[in-house]
């Protein structure tokens, strides 16, 4: 009692301030935090900082650690040519047209006379690219006793993540859980009560009944509801609650980041101009003699090829996809293709007048935009 009378007010101070500081040192000791880290301070590790509730959008592939090769110059082309069709091919081709439309007439393929038939053979370029790009995410699923990680160690970035791609051209998607991000939470639509309101009945665990639809008629009473007009509500079975849809019954949920990783093939063709009248779109769907085919990671404009329309579209085409596709996406492979698709324009004549159908693709598919004899057909 002596010793603290003795004491002057600052000793005083000094000696509280120091027990004070002993006594946080000890209480953080002795006292663990009880709960791991919330997913929602994940924001603040690097590589992952603009992952979102909704998706933080593609992330930029890194720089490509290997230079790329030099171009190679493109081969010599030599006079390429696709044997000429036969009246009697032409005349296949068209009976088979005719004869997948239920109103035309056969008339003008039996009676008809071939005059002349005239090549316009076209070239097709056809530029692939195969990518591949990333994206981030918020996710969540039934905790069902894993281990939360997150913090345990750093998060790998997104590039870093182990991932398989698929066969080189063939579009396909994966989502991986990222290692080392994963935390438990309480359920945010049951919170953590295992059970929800059913929709379906409000809660009740009654609905109308299905033979009055809830008339609750006594007079005479309905024999299903017992004139009370409703009927246990087979969602819940009567409790007016079901198991929770997003937990799954567990109470917690395992919360992650989501890695969504996609494999694209880009394709895009170009079709040199022909000027036989026959639309385009219709050698979308047929095939040509191939005449150059070549992949690297990435392939370069086939200078000097002739037709130059199929240089300058293999030059132009290059480049939009590589300024396009390697700003989001990491460019894996390309590949490049030309093809001569055999198009014959054959002039014919029926009853005095003459008319044109055309013969066009390996598959020898025919069009004929000014069929001569047609009829209106209604199919009761």
């Amino acid at each position: 009692m002596r010793f603290w009378m003795t004491l002057t007010v600052t000793d005083s101070v000094r000696l509280i301030s120091a027990w004070l500081i002993c006594s946080r040192m000890n209480s953080s000791a002795m006292y663990p935090p009880v709960m791991a880290p919330q997913a929602n301070m994940f924001v603040n590790v690097p590589g992952y900082e603009g992952t979102v509730p909704g998706g933080a959008g593609f992330l930029p592939p890194p720089m490509p650690m290997e230079p790329v090769a030099p171009p190679q110059p493109s081969p010599e082309n030599p006079e390429w040519s696709i044997p000429s069709l036969s009246e009697d091919e032409a005349r296949e081709a068209f009976k088979k047209f005719v004869s997948s439309h239920i109103c035309y007439s056969e008339d003008p393929v039996t009676q008809g006379v071939i005059t002349s038939m005239e090549p316009f053979n076209t070239f097709r370029y056809r530029l692939e690219t195969f990518t591949e790009s990333r994206s981030t995410d918020w996710a969540h699923k039934p905790h069902e006793g894993e281990p939360a990680d997150f913090y345990t160690q750093p998060a790998p970035r997104p590039w870093e993540v182990q991932a398989t791609h698929p066969k080189h051209f063939s579009d396909h998607t994966e989502k991986i859980r990222v290692p080392y991000t994963s935390s438990i939470k309480e359920c945010h639509t049951c919170h953590a009560a295992g059970t929800e309101q059913c929709k379906e009945c409000s809660g009740s665990g009654k609905k109308a009944c299905p033979m009055c639809n809830g008339a609750a008629k006594s007079d005479p009473a309905c024999t299903h509801c017992n004139g009370t007009g409703k009927d246990r509500c087979t969602k819940c079975d009567g409790r007016g609650e079901k198991q929770c849809e997003t937990c799954k019954g567990k109470c917690q949920l395992l919360t992650y980041i989501e890695l969504k990783v996609e494999w694209k093939n880009h394709v895009e063709d170009h079709l040199v101009e022909q000027s036989c009248g026959l639309k385009s779109d219709k050698l979308r769907s047929v095939k040509g003699k191939e005449l150059f085919k070549s992949s690297q990671n990435l392939v370069y404009p086939l200078l000097g090829f002739k037709p130059q329309a199929v240089s300058q579209a293999s030059e132009r085409l290059i480049k939009e996809h590589q300024t396009k596709y390697g700003k989001t996406s990491r460019i894996l492979q390309q590949r490049q293709a030309v093809e001569l698709i055999p198009i014959t324009q054959v002039n014919y004549k029926w009853k005095d007048k003459s008319y044109v159908y055309y013969v066009y693709g390996n598959e020898r598919k025919a069009s004929a935009d000014d069929y001569p004899e047609t009829c209106c057909c209604v199919i009761l």
